[in-house]
């Protein structure tokens, strides 16, 4: 799932009202499939509904009249009004269903609270959230990303799920991809950072090629663009440690803008330059 320069802004199917489900049958933009399916509502009337935030395409609403649906996709419409939405600064909500949902966290935000803060969270915002619709329900975490590092973050909605995804972390998470600005000129187009991470006294994070001094640490990364000063990286997770992307770029000689912690000189665009791109996933439903 990739972030998008959409607003921060995400619409809910509510618990209240009457909401049909279908199964689109040709693929087509959403105005195009919903009046398809409403032979019996006038364009106007079907706009309208789009503009209101009355359709879902597999649990996602949307009021985009040209949002590519495909065959086979559920569309769902809510004929009583408009589905909830969630607006918050630093966090968009990309996708949810009854079991997990996918977040685009933005930069200086926490994941989950640290010790002495009392800062909202993405732990806290989205059980906030979930609660407002159903004061049962409740939200895991189940990754985090660094305060200073943006992107897509996976939580669920139940424990089950949350246990099935950290059970089975290394088989069903099959892609966690992340784009940074480097500093300087990356002599090799691509290439495998490969070390053993441990944890420092003064919460850094040291690499070793000594096997007995650290955890095993993979990062592959793939050249996008470069100038003399800046290099735009793709960045693989072969495995997971905490600041691993951060101080892998480090230890290749090209630490990420903004990351004064790990070496950087420069401060590009005011902010570590790191988002998660895309995570790929099984189900755990």
């Amino acid at each position: 799932m990739r972030q998008t320069g959409r607003k921060n802004q995400r619409q809910r199917p509510s618990s209240l009202g009457n909401i049909q489900k279908f199964k689109v049958s040709t693929s087509g933009p959403l105005l195009e499939v919903a009046g398809t399916i409403l032979k019996d509502h006038t364009p106007t009337k079907v706009k309208s509904m789009l503009k209101h935030h009355q359709f879902a395409v597999n649990g996602t609403p949307s009021s985009q009249f040209d949002r590519p649906v495909n065959a086979g996709d559920e569309l769902s419409i809510n004929f009583d009004g408009s589905f909830r939405i969630f607006s918050h600064p630093k966090i968009k909500l990309i996708y949810e269903d009854n079991d997990i949902m996918i977040v685009d966290k933005g930069c200086s935000i926490l994941s989950t609270a640290a010790a002495g803060t009392k800062d909202d969270t993405v732990f806290n915002v989205m059980r906030k959230y979930v609660k407002a619709g159903n004061e049962h329900a409740h939200i895991y975490v189940v990754h985090r990303l660094d305060r200073d590092t943006s992107g897509l973050m996976l939580l669920t909605r139940t424990a089950k799920a949350r246990d099935t995804m950290l059970k089975n972390w290394t088989k069903v998470v099959t892609e966690r991809k992340y784009e940074a600005i480097v500093e300087g000129a990356v002599k090799e187009d691509r290439g495998l950072v490969q070390n053993y991470l441990t944890d420092a006294d003064n919460y850094e994070v040291v690499s070793s090629d000594n096997p007995e001094e650290g955890v095993l640490a993979k990062t592959r990364y793939v050249v996008l663009d470069r100038t003399l000063r800046y290099s735009r990286v793709e960045l693989s997770l072969t495995t997971g440690h905490k600041n691993q992307l951060r101080v892998h770029m480090k230890d290749l000689g090209n630490p990420i803008s903004g990351d004064r912690k790990y070496g950087a000189r420069s401060n590009g665009i005011h902010r570590l330059a790191l988002h998660a791109t895309r995570l790929g996933f099984i189900h755990p439903v």
